[in-house]
């Protein structure tokens, strides 16, 4: 089956990660793969990562900038099925212009990562055969606009187990053996708060404490290292690179908290999943389906407690290291690209 997909792609974007996951499952289980995605002085996201497979063509712009599109792409190559990922950041009206040729080649599916309804006329000019969502929150949401029967739930992938060996991860990244290492990667450092920060330094005290924080940010503020080890790493990791750091850690860190009840999730908890190393979580609509596979906090000493039993590896731990491991097979990508497969035969 000859698949075209629109979106983000070796960027570092929750959307990313999905067309990524997703698509490459494609081309392993045999179906040819064209991308069209950004460009790269206009993309959607912090920073390009990995280097571009040849089925991968950049020939349009975000929406919010230069709103450029070269239609030639999407004219000239064939395919069967036409998936778009994010709709709201491309030029939408754009595509509009070419989308009766794009419906002729084949069907047309749009993934929607919207958290709330558009505001955006634009958003629903598009005669989509099909509309894809992650859980019932986003399908409830959708349903306001569009028939039920147009839209299908296929959950946001994973992937796959793969724990690792820590000790192997530490000596290749010559990280000390002996440290409780705490990994916190992204923008998630900027969503620590004094209780947090005041545990990390009581800790510090009572382990011999690593945080390692991985960020592409020019400066890392309010992190004091008078009164934590703290290391700062700018940089922008490949996929591969981040695992290897989360084989070393004994627990990563999210502690963003809830997005005014819209319906969202995190695609880097999805990601890192399959790691092995636990993450200490803030509850927030962010772990709705995901609560069991963290350890998650509501308070400072909640927050104590989880870093403690990630360090020591109790039960709870355990408990969640086993979610873990039981959902990011059941969401392992190469599963997710088959459901979209099984949908794409029934259009």
């Amino acid at each position: 089956m000859k698949i075209g997909m629109m979106g983000a792609w070796n960027e570092t974007c929750g959307v990313s990660i999905h067309a990524e996951l997703v698509g490459r499952g494609w081309v392993e289980q045999g179906h040819p793969l064209r991308v069209f995605s950004f460009i790269e002085n206009d993309y959607h996201g912090r920073s390009l990562v990995g280097e571009d497979e040849d089925y991968v063509t950049r020939c349009f712009g975000t929406s919010k900038l230069t709103n450029f599109l070269d239609p030639t792409p999407f004219l000239e190559n064939e395919y069967e099925i036409f998936v778009a990922q994010d709709i709201g950041m491309v030029p939408m009206d754009k595509l509009q212009k070419i989308f009766h040729i794009i419906k002729r080649k084949g069907k047309t599916i749009h993934v929607v990562h919207d958290n709330e309804l558009s505001e955006d006329a634009s958003f629903y000019q598009h005669d989509w055969d099909a509309l894809v969502c992650f859980d019932m929150r986003f399908k409830k949401m959708l349903s306001r606009v569009y028939p039920e029967e147009m839209i299908h739930m296929i959950p946001f992938p994973c992937t796959g187990w793969d724990p690792g060996d820590k000790g192997e991860a530490r000596r290749q990244l010559s990280l000390p053996l002996d440290a409780k290492i705490i990994l916190i990667f992204g923008q998630k450092w900027r969503h620590l708060q004094e209780e947090e920060i005041q545990v990390l330094s009581e800790l510090n005290d009572e382990y011999k404490l690593l945080v390692i924080i991985i960020s592409e940010s020019q400066r890392v503020t309010a992190l004091d290292p008078s009164r934590c080890n703290y290391r700062f790493k700018k940089e922008v990791l490949e996929r591969h690179e981040l695992y290897k750091y989360l084989h070393a850690s004994d627990t990563w860190l999210f502690p963003k908290r809830s997005a005014n009840n819209h319906a969202v999730l995190s695609s880097t908890l999805h990601f890192a999943l399959g790691s092995g190393c636990v993450a200490t979580a803030r509850e927030s609509n962010f772990l709705y389906g995901m609560q069991d596979t963290v350890l998650h906090y509501a308070n400072q000493e909640e927050f104590r407690r989880c870093l403690v039993e990630a360090f020591e590896q109790g039960d709870e731990w355990r408990k969640a290291r086993e979610a873990a491991k039981r959902c990011s097979e059941e969401r392992e990508s190469g599963r997710i690209a088959r459901m979209f497969i099984e949908l794409f035969q029934t259009l």
